[in-house]
């Protein structure tokens, strides 16, 4: 049985093709990691099982372990994300169903498969692994505060799960189509699975984290760029102490603020309301001072998914005039996309 933390060598030897597990998740903003590997890693994904009662969908087909299995899947992913990183009871079942089936079974969430007594003895008869990925490096350090060499690029949040690993993915693959030598650096567990390396932020013990922000990023040459994935929302009321230490740990030289169109209330605490784009703006540049005094703000990354083309564009249109910043949607692209990147560069 195995439980580790994957590595860069190591993401090449995690059992794959990947069957996307969605528990019985009711709430999309929950369903985030199996929706971030249907998109930037769907080759490796052949399909999605989820409990009786979940209402969310990844858009895959639905087969069972057995089925998956049998079109060549090596293991299960838990693709859901939930407050407090927990594995309810009544997934149980299911998991098991998987290892019987002979799928690996891999999880990203705060609770450990390793740590539950039944899914441990099921894999010992079966054979199977338990992989957690939320396992952070050991020995980290505690933050010096130096100034590292290279560029940075944070993405910052109005909240959680809105697009700040999406926007970071999407600026990397930009910058490289321009010649820009470019890596996305992965702060929570999907975007680990996606890249194959990176910190699970959340899991750090809170001492450490600004240490392992620096970690994160290291010394690079001049004209490299670290595009850093954000956690959070430095207004959270859950979060916050992740993003602030991401934020002084990374020293960023430019973040791009990431909010979702129309949402008006915090996901999971719906008693509070989203900051505005304009107060993150400030809260970020203002806090993130203190580890790099030459941070800027060159854009804002607005998830317009749930708009169509031409409501899209005319919100794009009328964020930017409002705010006189570039403003862009990454996932639709285009000249504002462009513009965007272009004052990242800048």
């Amino acid at each position: 049985m195995q439980t580790a933390a994957p590595t860069l060598r190591e993401a090449e030897t995690l059992p794959q093709p990947y069957l996307l597990f969605l528990g019985d998740t009711t709430e999309a903003g929950y369903a985030k990691t199996a929706f971030g590997l249907r998109d930037w890693a769907s080759e490796r994904c052949v399909g999605e099982f989820a409990c009786a009662g979940a209402t969310v969908s990844a858009g895959l087909p639905s087969l069972t372990p057995a089925q998956a299995r049998m079109l060549g899947a090596r293991s299960m992913v838990i693709g859901v994300a939930n407050p407090g990183g927990r594995i309810p009871p009544a997934w149980l079942p299911s998991l098991l169903e998987a290892l019987h089936a002979g799928l690996d079974l891999i999880g990203g969430m705060h609770a450990r498969l390793s740590g539950i007594e039944p899914l441990r003895n099921a894999a010992v008869v079966h054979g199977r692994c338990l992989i957690d990925v939320r396992e952070p490096p050991s020995a980290l350090p505690i933050a010096s505060g130096r100034k590292r060499t290279g560029r940075r690029l944070l993405t910052v949040g109005t909240d959680c799960a809105l697009g700040k690993k999406y926007t970071a993915l999407s600026l990397v693959r930009a910058f490289r189509g321009r010649g820009v030598d470019a890596q996305f650096r992965a702060s929570g567990q999907t975007g680990i699975l996606i890249a194959g390396a990176g910190v699970p932020m959340d899991a750090v013990v809170a001492d450490f984290a600004a240490g392992a922000a620096e970690t994160l990023s290291p010394d690079a040459d001049p004209a490299h760029w670290d595009v850093i994935e954000g956690q959070g929302s430095l207004s959270h009321p859950a979060y916050a102490g992740v993003s602030l230490s991401l934020l002084h740990g990374s020293q960023p030289d430019v973040i791009v603020v990431c909010h979702e169109h129309g949402r008006e209330r915090v996901l999971g605490h719906p008693h509070y309301a989203l900051p505005s784009i304009e107060e993150t703006i400030e809260l970020a540049l203002r806090l993130g001072a203190r580890t790099n005094p030459a941070i800027r703000c060159a854009g804002v990354s607005l998830n317009t998914g749930a708009l169509d083309f031409e409501a899209a564009q005319r919100a794009i249109a009328d964020t930017a005039a409002r705010l006189g910043l570039p403003v862009a949607d990454p996932m639709r692209g285009g000249e504002a996309f462009a513009r965007l990147v272009d004052a990242c560069l800048a």
